[in-house]
């Protein structure tokens, strides 16, 4: 048995860095300081009276709701001095009052009203809804369905018909019921509208070639009204839901529209238009599209990151502003608006993505389900999300995890038709839940081919025998972490226990010869602000199916969500790519049988955090290590961490015992404060060491401070899981606390460090809402001054 190899404190001066900045990389912080530069450069242009003074083309009250607007998106909140006194300047406008620029006007202070405070101003968003309403031009022409600049006579054009069906969808939401007529010629004109190949021009007569802002601007139209106009393929009739029925829709309109965008993408300037032409509102339309579609990708463009490195690359670095070349963009603040716009609105958190298999048959029977949902989750949570749509065949790893939830739903058998194709489907979906996703799968109402498929599916994805799927139980906090399901209604949830968490949830069809409706068909019929009247019985059933679908994105999500601009830097290449294993830091997770694989990323992951924070090459060992295995005396650290009662063996204690008192450090955790592997950690290390037991290590001891090199550990914040009531919403309470850390002292120095509360789960990256343990931030800086502390002994 050899000696333990001690990492000398030179060692890690000597040590290179292993990540570097990558050209062209944006950071999050990029972004978000552009984003409240273009907010200081509007607010010195706010005047007295509330207004941000006059425009050639779109009058005063034109260019002070465009400003609102892009203030209110960029985070600006309502009750702000400056928007206050912009609402107060806006509100008393009417559309009589601006006779050049009726449409525009209107329609963004529509669309500012629906964002600042719905209930306040609903009486003012009903009046300007029925003014677009009259002014939809209504004779028997091509134009018949568009809006003009104020009359309800003669030719519309595509960019006013645009901006009133954006105000006429903002106010749809925000409660205004629009006409079904109104919405019916709106879907008329713009399908007139759209070229052969897919494109669309300025007007419905402009048959030679489309251009980039106008295409989306049909796209964004056709998804609006069509959404409306159509029943889709959930429908009621009396008390009877009916799912998976087949309705005619848009939807191959839009991806030939699509496909011309990606084929003609650009963001350096709007696609079929010379120069610079309306390049920033070309992009603001861009956003719309993205986010109305569900779309990360336009043809192979990550539309948010390219336009988001082409507005932080042309606005000058000591300057707040954006200006454009062409008439109106002339102007910074019409720019600046619509650059923040484009920014703001495109950033917004992803809650889930809705995965593609197969033909769309197959995965999205209904289309609105996941749209609907989200907007449920909006109400709830009180801030601006949205959703994606992902191909599952095309997507890597690293583009599934761009979204916390993926939803895999079906009818028809899942797997694709080869034994590779079935492979490397398992591969991607086993490396997304590794890496802390969570998967939110279902099977239609009538789905028994997906059901078999999916269950063959798993046992590819998790071939260990421990990891099936189990019938979700009453106590589960599924059923109630966002609130309470109706139980007449509810269904069974069956999931896997994977890391810290469930991981995996999955809602069956019925038994055969019975009915459910999926969540998916329940989620379609929630229509938000087309005030359905459902039976009572109907009503109660939808509301179930948001209540469930609601309580399984909290629980996933624990409410946290990441901006889109905390994507866009590219992915840190880790120490495991280095070729160079030599004068590597190596630490090991010790195998127990308290659940050691729990967390299986958790010491990865800290690892990697410590390359990229301490500048020193580091590794985790791929798999667990038995302690009873001499390698252990290789490492300077080991670590362990579990969830249940564990014993060990008399082998064991002594192996662990003698690496212990030869300088060895062993750093442990109790994995969401279990505490069942706490006591068994506690009396095993009595067993080892009778006369000397685990203590507090003191709240000034260095291990706490900046003394050698790390963090300032006097205070950090803790999550403690708790319920609103008996049985009611739940929720993390974050305490503000000293460390909790217990130790064993050798001599002058502690060989056994432990957490009784996690670090694990939140070094995966799970917020867990069943977690009691150290936030994500803090549980990194506490085990990085543990490893600190251990290599300068």
């Amino acid at each position: 048995m050899r000696n333990l190899i001690l990492l000398p404190v030179l060692l890690i001066a000597m040590l290179v860095p292993v990540v570097r900045a990558i050209p062209g990389d944006i950071s999050p912080e990029e972004v978000r300081k552009a984003i409240a530069g273009g907010v200081r450069y509007l607010k010195k242009q706010q005047q007295r009276d509330g207004s941000f003074g006059s425009h050639a083309e779109h009058g005063q009250a034109g260019i002070s709701a465009l400003c609102t607007l892009a203030l209110l998106n960029a985070g600006v909140p309502p009750d702000d001095p400056d928007i206050k006194r912009a609402l107060s300047f806006l509100e008393k406008g009417s559309p009589s009052n601006n006779l050049a620029v009726q449409t525009y006007t209107t329609s963004l202070q529509t669309m500012v009203f629906a964002q600042a405070d719905p209930r306040r101003f609903l009486n003012l968003i009903s009046r300007n809804v029925r003014w677009l309403e009259q002014t939809q031009v209504n004779n028997e022409s091509d134009y018949r369905g568009s809006w003009s600049y104020g009359t309800g006579a003669g030719k519309g054009d595509n960019s006013n018909s645009q901006f009133a069906l954006l105000a006429l969808h903002e106010a749809e939401r925000a409660g205004v019921r629009v006409s079904d007529r109104t919405w019916k010629l709106a879907q008329e004109y713009w399908q007139r509208c759209q070229q052969d190949n897919g494109s669309f021009g300025y007007t419905v007569e402009q048959r030679t070639g489309g251009y980039g802002s106008m295409t989306c601007a049909g796209i964004a139209s056709l998804a609006i009204a069509s959404g409306r106009v159509r029943e889709g393929n959930a429908q009621v009739r009396g008390e009877q839901i009916l799912c998976c029925q087949q309705n005619p829709s848009d939807a191959d309109r839009i991806e030939r529209a699509l496909q011309w965008l990606g084929s003609n993408f650009a963001v350096t300037h709007n696609p079929g238009m010379t120069g610079g032409t309306w390049q920033y509102y070309y992009l603001y339309c861009l956003e719309r599209v993205g986010r109305l579609t569900a779309r990360r990708f336009i043809g192979d463009h990550d539309w948010y990151r390219e336009g988001t490195e082409v507005l932080l690359g042309i606005k000058a670095s000591l300057r707040d502003d954006w200006q454009g070349s062409s008439l109106g963009e002339n102007d910074p603040r019409v720019a600046t608006s619509m650059a923040l716009l484009f920014l703001a609105k495109g950033r917004r958190p992803v809650l889930l993505a809705k995965l593609r298999h197969g033909d769309e048959e197959q995965w999205n029977q209904h289309k609105s389900d996941v749209n609907n949902l989200t907007r449920y989750v909006e109400s709830r949570w009180k801030f601006d999300l949205t959703w994606q749509v992902v191909d599952l065949r095309k997507a890597t790893v690293e583009d599934l995890l761009q979204s916390p939830v993926l939803y895999f739903c079906g009818g028809d058998n899942p797997l694709p038709g080869s034994e590779a194709g079935i492979e490397d489907v398992a591969r991607k979906l086993r490396g997304y839940v590794d890496r802390s996703g969570f998967l939110f799968v279902e099977a239609y109402s009538a789905g028994y081919e997906f059901d078999r498929g999916f269950r063959k599916l798993l046992e590819r994805v998790f071939p260990e025998p421990e990891y099936r799927l189990q019938l979700l139980p009453p106590e589960h906090p599924i059923w109630r972490t966002e609130e309470k399901v109706n139980p007449d209604y509810t269904r069974p949830i069956y999931g896997i226990d994977f890391g810290c968490r469930t991981s995996v949830v999955y809602c069956p069809p019925a038994e055969q010869g019975q009915f459910r409706p999926s969540l998916s068909c329940l989620w379609e019929l929630s229509r938000a602000g087309r005030d359905m009247k459902y039976p009572q019985r109907v009503a109660d059933q939808i509301q179930a199916g948001l209540s469930t679908g609601v309580n399984i994105l909290a629980y996933a999500t624990n409410r946290e969500l990441k901006g889109k601009e905390e994507m866009l830097s590219q992915p840190q290449k880790k120490a495991a790519d280095d070729p160079f294993d030599r004068g590597r830091i190596r630490i090991a997770n010790l195998r127990h049988p308290g659940g050691c694989e729990a967390a299986p990323r958790a010491l990865a992951n800290l690892m990697e955090t410590a390359a990229a924070q301490l500048g020193i090459r580091t590794a985790a060992e791929d798999e667990p290590i038995s302690i009873t295995d001499d390698a252990i005396f290789n490492y300077p650290v080991v670590f362990m961490h579990g969830r249940n009662r564990f014993t060990l063996t008399e082998a064991e204690r002594k192996q662990l015992k003698t690496y212990l008192e030869r300088g060895g450090l062993l750093m442990a955790n109790a994995i969401c404060a279990s505490q069942a592997f706490g006591d068994s950690f506690r009396r095993e290390m009595a067993a080892m060491f009778p006369d000397n037991p685990l203590e507090p290590i003191p709240a000034d001891h260095p291990l706490f401070t900046t003394a050698r090199g790390g963090f300032d550990l006097s205070t950090v914040t803790r999550r403690d899981p708790q319920e609103r009531g008996a049985g009611g919403r739940m929720e993390d309470v974050l305490r503000k606390v000293p460390p909790d850390l217990d130790g064993i002292r050798f001599g002058d120095r502690y060989g056994v460090i432990f957490s009784r509360f996690d670090l694990s789960c939140a070094l995966e990256k799970q917020n867990s809402l069943e977690c009691r343990g150290y936030i994500r931030e803090d549980a990194a800086k506490i085990g990085l001054n543990i490893l600190l502390y251990a290599f300068q002994q």
